[in-house]
């Protein structure tokens, strides 16, 4: 059996590159995942090499979209939202599943697609070093499209991509170069992504209550000598009135005496403090220089160490 592999990611940009040497494709708003198939078992992980094989089981019968002997793919999980949207909170629902026993009812109230977009290894050949565009063709070939597995389409426009992408409030596009080889673990700019909106991964380090139940979840990104700063607080989202309850029980058992940040944070006379430990997907509309976040809204709670929620360089 393969030994997962870290995948490859587009480095961020504000431009779109406008030579016919790029292509762009969707960013979709959901949970990376790559496929792996020895020609016997298949096996499922993120993209922490993390296993997930039995969180998709609508993915394990591959020969179902899959012609290839032997493959492994790349990907992204995503869920519709009530808006006919990716949502990225409905995804995590799925992914983010500890009790396995409830895969299965999950699985059918929260539908998934896998959106494939490229082909590292095939019929017991790595492909790693040819083209992005062979690749692609080769993918095109062996995957049977149909309601639950789709492949990324690519457009030579990006612009005018990202046009629509804004009209439709998606996450933003990919764009990649034609010729780039496919380099595991790396990030390199021969991909970029370019995002519609704001979005950031943040340390849960503090909370406030109403009556009993968390409200709000103070949150802060780490520098370089490892200081955990106060970036704001965030009380709306897509979490349920259930999972907030859920919620303040892990971090009641959490709850620390000390503050974690090096800043005075915000509403700091009515918080809790916790351990540093969950992280969180966020969106916000603006981050002003020497201030907090604006109009932030949780997203989900991600599988991301907290040492990985570092401020931006620039």
């Amino acid at each position: 059996m393969f030994e997962p592999i870290i995948p490859m990611e587009p480095q961020s940009s504000e431009s779109i590159p406008k030579s016919e040497d790029w292509i762009a494709q969707i960013k979709w708003d959901g949970v990376r995942l790559l496929t792996y198939y020895d020609g016997t078992e298949v096996s499922l992980y993120n993209r922490k090499a993390r296993v997930r094989t039995q969180h998709y089981p609508e993915l394990l019968d591959i020969s179902k979209y899959c012609t290839a002997d032997s493959v492994i793919l790349d990907g992204e999980i995503i869920a519709l939202g009530s808006d006919g949207k990716p949502s990225f909170s409905e995804v995590m629902r799925r992914d983010g599943i500890r009790r396995l026993e409830r895969v299965d009812l999950n699985s059918k109230l929260i539908p998934v697609t896998y959106m494939i977009f490229d082909l590292l290894y095939y019929n017991g050949k790595w492909l790693l070093d040819l083209p992005l565009t062979q690749r692609m063709e080769l993918l095109a070939k062996i995957i049977l499209p149909q309601s639950n597995i789709q492949l990324v389409s690519s457009h030579q426009d990006g612009q005018a991509l990202f046009e629509t992408v804004k009209i439709h409030e998606l996450e933003g596009i990919v764009l990649k170069q034609k010729n780039s080889p496919y380099i595991p673990g790396e990030k390199k700019d021969f991909w970029v992504k370019v995002k519609n909106y704001r979005d950031l991964i943040a340390v849960v380090a503090g909370y406030t209550l109403n009556g009993g139940v968390v409200n709000s979840l103070l949150l802060g990104l780490y520098d370089d000598n490892r200081h955990l700063w106060y970036i704001g607080h965030v009380g709306t989202g897509k979490l349920t009135k259930q999972e907030w309850r859920e919620l303040s029980a892990v971090l009641r058992s959490r709850t620390v005496e000390e503050q974690p940040f090096v800043n005075r944070p915000q509403r700091h006379k009515d918080a809790h403090w916790v351990k540093p430990e969950l992280t969180v997907k966020v969106k916000y509309t603006e981050w002003p220089k020497g201030h907090s976040l604006r109009q932030p809204s949780i997203q989900g709670f991600v599988d991301v160490e907290a040492e990985q929620c570092v401020l931006p360089t620039n």
